[in-house]
This record gives structure tokens, C-alpha cells and sequence, in this order.
């Protein structure tokens, strides 16, 4: 049986081709709004991070209402990190909405997002949006789509897909690129028309898969998923089963139910085929689960998530200025904070390591890690990490692999040299090069995942923060051997206590500075960069001597070179593998693992020697 009065969609794109403006606007021409009421921008990104960095981290569900049929829409993540999100989430739906820049054109995550999709026969709308850039070439972008459509074999139905070209910012779409289109109504129609109705068999017993998990502090644990067949009312007794854990079978009950309406979970009593529901009250609830009747208790098969690339370990803070910052310090706060997270970070994995004081992290990229980092230090916990290191495989014949990546650089006619010189370096093989004729150059490697770490800011510089480059999981390969990863030294405080105009001004000289007058240092933490590549003790503590002739005044005359202060991703970009990051509320400060020097210089001459 068909369900025609509902349409279920996902919205899935290569990062900032425009997914989340999109929903904005179908949610504002669907009447979700009071024509009075005040709607921020990227209203669906609803996290802090999100909307500081205007990515998308985490699906999000919504529903509009279009003529009496309810589209359900999912707002996904278009970053490679996040990709988690995405593959689950196309268990929901019945068909896709792929956002594709008029200018840029498909990019690798649209690859992987679009193979998902395939792969499990979902119809395909194109919606080629940033009709309204300058630069805008959509007759290119078609061509390049539906090349990228054969690549991906898919088949002769998905071959035809509808192409609306749209601007999501003016909020108006056509079914021609000739015209500009004054609303979304050809996108809403074109999703109604292509987009099959859900079906099932509302006669069977309930089946339900668990595609998202939601947490909440007060309720716990909310699943979300797709009602396949039959119904779910509260108070149902029902059970969970898992098709790719045989031993699961925990009867529970459904104790609040809740369907989506614009951006609002509302109560129901009851949900038939086709509805995408909220569930909570069910403590043991995860990602692939079924929610099944008693009497005939049936798995539906769940896709299993990709593998983790990327690992650091997360410790507890010993520096000597531990606990003066965090509210959260110990080991016991780090661990149930790291297995909260596991509770809807289906991508991420915790291990317990031979200590007690420090957690093996892992996850599918620096960005992923990036942002469990950032709300971490939000919540206010205080704790340190290492430099991210690949997750290594050995084959049958014991050959050790590591994971590649295909990076997909754009960069300015005149930076080209000196990138390719620098990925070469990082062992990267470049695979394909050409101009795109309006003054930059796309150029594709296959590259090692390690050969990537540290790499973003200095790509930033060496391209006048006029690159971009994106990179796609590509699989492991054959290890590529060793990769020098920083050329250039740390500058670390000789002894602890405050840093001083004087010592600052004699220090500079050595190399460019992390720290201004007035900051807490420690002896053995690094205050800057030595353009050279070995390490080196500076006392940025150190006051003139005063005597008759001089007075403390004479420090004003001083000229400080402004510090670099380094963001959350350029202090992990930065630190070496004998070096962590101490995070807390306030503060990222680089140290080293040793902070006593003579030690330090004991362990160093040891593993030389070895």
C-alpha cells in the first residue's frame, strides 16, 4: 500500500553548495512561519559550532506541509567527517534532493554522498543552485553531473533525473536555466511528482528502523526512525532487534511518540506507514536497531557505518596549571563525557587505553575530532590531547596499509608549484590537472591521511587563503613510507611564572611567538616557533635588572611583534608527536609530554639510539 499523503526527503550536497539555506526557504514558502516572526539564517543549524563555522554537523529533521501532502525533509552534513550522518540517514527516505554549486560543480563529497544514494536506489532530483553567482556555468555543472551519474552506473531511471535550477539565498527556482523563477513552487512540484509515495503494509505487525539517535538530558535517549510497516502507538509492548546482532531481543515499551511539524516535535498517539517518528523512553536504544511486534520479531537490514581513519588519546590535564580553569577535571568526568558522545556519534569510537588517566579517540577526520574538542572545552572541561595519528591495517600477507584520501585542489594559476611541491613532499601523487579559465587550476591527488595532518594551514598560506581543498576517504593502500611532518622547531619556556615584556622582546628574536605580556607560563611549555627545525629554551619570564640609571619604565619602549595566536585546528595542526595540546574553558596551550628539560633530552637521545 502506498502512503500519498506524505513525501520523505533527503537534502545531500558537498559542504557549502547550499543544502541548509535551501530547507530555509522551504520552510519559509511552506508557511512554517508567522509572516511577522523573526527567522535567523540557517535555521536548521542549530548548534553553536555549526553556526560559527556554517557547516552542518548533524542531521535534522523537519516537515512542511505542501497542499495536504507532509514532505519530511532531512538536512544533512555536507563534510566528509560527518559522513556518518549521512549514510544512515538515506534508510528513511524515498528519495534524494542533490544540491549542486552552478559554479563549482559536483566536488568529491558529492561523489559520496550520491553513491549512497545509488546504492540504495533512491531516485535522484538535481537541484543546481548559485544560479544567481556572477561566475555561474550550469550548462558545464549538467554535463559534469550526469558524467558523474554513468561513472556511478546508475541506472536508466536515476540517468533521467529531473535537473531545478535554483538560488536558495533569493529563494526562487525554474525548471529551466534561462529563467529565474519567483518561489520554490517547480521544486515542490518536482518533488512531489518524482518522489515516490512511502509503502508498507499497515496490516503486518510493526517494523520500525532506528536511523538516528537524538539525547536529551531529561528524557535520555530519542530514536528516530521510519515506520516500514504497520503501526506504533504508545504504551505498545514491542521489541528490539538487530540484524547485524543476533543475540539482541529486549522487550520495552513506547512510552512517548512524536511526529515533526516545521521545526517542533509533536506528542501522537499513534503513527501509521511512511511516518518518520521520534521515540523516547527507551534507555538501551541504538543506531541500526528494529522496533518490532512480539509475534513476529524481523530485522531490517542496516547499512554498517564506515570505519574510523583517525585517532588521538585524550588524557587527563597534569600540567602545572591543572584545575585552575575546567570544571570538569578528572578521569571519571572525561570518560562518561567520551561515552555520552558515543550515544549519538555513530562514527566515533572510545577506547579504554593501560591507564586509567587517558582514552584512545577515534574518529573519520581532524574536523570530526575538531568539534567533539571544541564542545568539550564549551561544557567546561579541562583535559589534554596528542597529535592525530591514522588507524594502520595489515593485509593477508602481513603488508601494513594506511588510509588515502583523494584530495581535490582549487587554487589560483600562480600557487600552483608550490602546492604540488608540497603534497609531493607529503607523499601525495597527483592523478589529474586542469585549468577551469577563470584564473585557478583544479588539481586531484591520491594522497595518504597522514600526509594531510598539519597541512590545511599551511596550504591557507602558501595559497594567500585563496585555495580550497576538499578530500574524500579513498580506501587503505599500501603504506607510502615516512612523511616529515614539521620543518620547524618549538620555542618552550625555560622556567615557570609570568611572561615579561623583556623576556618576550628577547625571545622574539628566536622565532615568532605564541604568548603576549602577562600570560601564565610553565617550564616546558612551547611559547612559539623556531623557524629552524630543532627545539629551543627561551625565559620569557625574565625581568632587566634594575639599578640607578635604569628604571622598569624603560620596558615601555620595547616593540613586541603581535603574537600568533593559534586557533583550535592550527595548535592541533601544529603540535609534534612529543608535544600535546592542553584545552581548557580558557586556554589552548602546546606543551611538551616531558616538561623537564634534562628528561626530556635523556628520552630523545634514547630513541635515537634505538
Amino acid at each position: 500500500m502506498k502512503r500519498e499523503d506524505i513525501r520523505n526527503i533527503a537534502i545531500i550536497a558537498h559542504v557549502d553548495h547550499g543544502k541548509t539555506t535551501l530547507v530555509d526557504e522551504l520552510l519559509k514558502q511552506s508557511g512554517v512561519f508567522r509572516s511577522n516572526q523573526a527567522v535567523v539564517e540557517r535555521v536548521m543549524d542549530s548548534n553553536a559550532i555549526e553556526r560559527e563555522r556554517g557547516i552542518t554537523i548533524l542531521s535534522k529533521n523537519t516537515a512542511v506541509m505542501y497542499h495536504g501532502t507532509k514532505i519530511n525533509i532531512i538536512d544533512t552534513p555536507g563534510h566528509a567527517d560527518f559522513g556518518g550522518e549521512v549514510e544512515r540517514v538515506l534508510k528513511m527516505v524515498n528519495g534524494v534532493v542533490l544540491v549542486v554549486d552552478a559554479f563549482e560543480g559536483p566536488m568529491p563529497q558529492t561523489k559520496f554522498v550520491l553513491k549512497k544514494a545509488l546504492d540504495l536506489s533512491l531516485p535522484v532530483i538535481v537541484c543546481v543552485n548559485k544560479m544567481d553567482r556572477p561566475e555561474a556555468r550550469p550548462v558545464n555543472v549538467v554535463d559534469e553531473v550526469l558524467e558523474l551519474l554513468l561513472e556511478l552506473d546508475a541506472n536508466d531511471e536515476q540517468l533521467d533525473c529531473p535537473f531545478v535550477y535554483a538560488s536558495a539565498k533569493a529563494g526562487v527556482a525554474s525548471l529551466s536555466m534561462d529563467e529565474t523563477g519567483t518561489d520554490m513552487v517547480p521544486l515542490f512540484e518536482t518533488i512531489m511528482n518524482y518522489i515516490p509515495a512511502p509503502e508498507g503494509d499497515p496490516e503486518k505487525g510493526t517494523q520500525l528502523l532506528i536511523s538516528t539517535i537524538d539525547y536529551n538530558e531529561y528524557v535520555g535517549r530519542i530514536g528516530i526512525g521510519k515506520v516500514d510497516n504497520g503501526v506504533i502507538r504508545v504504551n505498545q509492548d514491542v521489541v528490539l532487534v538487530n540484524a547485524h546482532e543476533k543475540d539482541t531481543n529486549v522487550r520495552v515499551k513506547i512510552s512517548k511518540l512524536y511526529e515533526f511539524d516545521g521545526l517542533k516535535r509533536v506528542e501522537v498517539n499513534e503513527a501509521t506507514i511512511g511516518s518518520i517518528v521520534a521515540i523516547s523512553g527507551i534507555a538501551d536504544l541504538h543506531i541500526g536497531d528494529t522496533i518490532c511486534s512480539p509475534e513476529n520479531p524481523e530485522p531490517i537490514l542496516f547499512q554498517k557505518i564506515s570505519e574510523p581513519t583517525i585517532a588521538m588519546f585524550f588524557s587527563v590535564n597534569d600540567s602545572p596549571l591543572a584545575g585552575t580553569e575546567g570544571k570538569f577535571v578528572t578521569s571519571r568526568h572525561l570518560r562518561e563525557r567520551l561515552l555520552r558522545e558515543l550515544n549519538t556519534d555513530v562514527s566515533l569510537r572510545v577506547e579504554e587505553t593501560d591507564t586509567t588517566e587517558s582514552y584512545k579517540v577515534s574518529g573519520r577526520g581532524e574536523l570530526h575530532l575538531s568539534v567533539l574538542i571544541e564542545n568539550m572545552r564549551r561544557e567546561g572541561f579541562e583535559f589534554s590531547v596528542s597529535k592525530a595519528e591514522v588507524l594502520y591495517k595489515t593485509d593477508e600477507n602481513g603488508n601494513k596499509l594506511e588510509p588515502m584520501e583523494h584530495a581535490m585542489v582549487d587554487v589560483p594559476d600562480e600557487h600552483t608549484g608550490v602546492v604540488i611541491e608540497k603534497l609531493g613532499q607529503r607523499k601525495g601523487e597527483m592523478i589529474n590537472m586542469h585549468t577551469s579559465g577563470n584564473g585557478y587550476t583544479r588539481i586531484e591527488f591520491s594522497i595518504p591521511a597522514r600526509g594531510l595532518i598539519g597541512y590545511r594551514g599551511e596550504f591557507l598560506t602558501d595559497t594567500k587563503g585563496n585555495g580550497i581543498i576538499n578530500t574524500l576517504f579513498d580506501g587503505y593502500g599500501p603504506y607510502k613510507g615516512d612523511i616529515q611532518y614539521r620543518k620547524n622547531g618549538s620555542l618552550i619556556a625555560y622556567e615557570s611564572g609570568e611572561s615579561i615584556t623583556y623576556g618576550l622582546f628577547n625571545a622574539q628574536e628566536r622565532g615568532a611567538l605564541f604568548i603576549s605580556p602577562g600570560v601564565k607560563v610553565y617550564a616546558g611549555m612551547v611559547v612559539g616557533q623556531n623557524p629552524k627545525a630543532e627545539d629551543i629554551e627561551v625565559n620569557v619570564c625574565k625581568r632587566k635588572q634594575l639599578t640607578n640609571t635604569r628604571s622598569s619604565s624603560a620596558d615601555e619602549a620595547l616593540k613586541l611583534t603581535p603574537p600568533r595566536i593559534l586557533s583550535l585546528e592550527q595548535a592541533l595542526d601544529f603540535i609534534e608527536t612529543d608535544e600535546l595540546l592542553e584545552v581548557t574553558p580558557q586556554s589552548l596551550r602546546i606543551r611538551k609530554k616531558i616538561l623537564d628539560s634534562t628528561l626530556r633530552m635523556r628520552d630523545r637521545r634514547n630513541r635515537q639510539n634505538n
